[in-house]
């Protein structure tokens, strides 16, 4: 019946903001987008498709939501950039028999969880 998560999608009030945020912030390269900027896809390296909504009361979840959680290889590297871009945490640092994670807000104040799973 189901074959898979097809993307994952944000609201985001500011189109402009949050491409800005998700591309010059996060690195992430843009694909399929509407003109109008109510749309915006990103692949995701690995697979999966991240998605912006900036459409009518597109309102921000913040810590109450739902969040996505990208894995990264190097925790305390992303980390250390993120804090020199001026990026807010809402988590800095949990640790987990399997990962360590830190939690960040977007522009919108949408939470992003970054994971990096223990090396074995």
């Amino acid at each position: 019946m189901l074959n898979k998560v097809a993307f994952t999608m944000y609201p985001a009030k500011d189109a402009t903001r949050a491409r800005a945020f998700y591309e010059n912030t996060l690195g992430l390269s843009r694909g399929s987008h509407s003109k109008d900027g109510v749309w915006t896809e990103y692949d995701l390296p690995g697979g999966g498709c991240f998605a912006l909504f900036a459409g009518p009361g597109a309102e921000p979840a913040g810590t109450k939501g739902a969040s996505i959680a990208l894995e990264v290889d190097d925790l305390d590297a992303v980390i250390k950039k993120l804090e020199s871009d001026g990026v807010r945490f809402a988590q800095e640092m949990i640790h987990s028999p399997v990962c360590r994670m830190s939690v960040i807000f977007d522009s919108a104040g949408n939470t992003i969880v970054l994971h990096e799973l223990e090396k074995r």
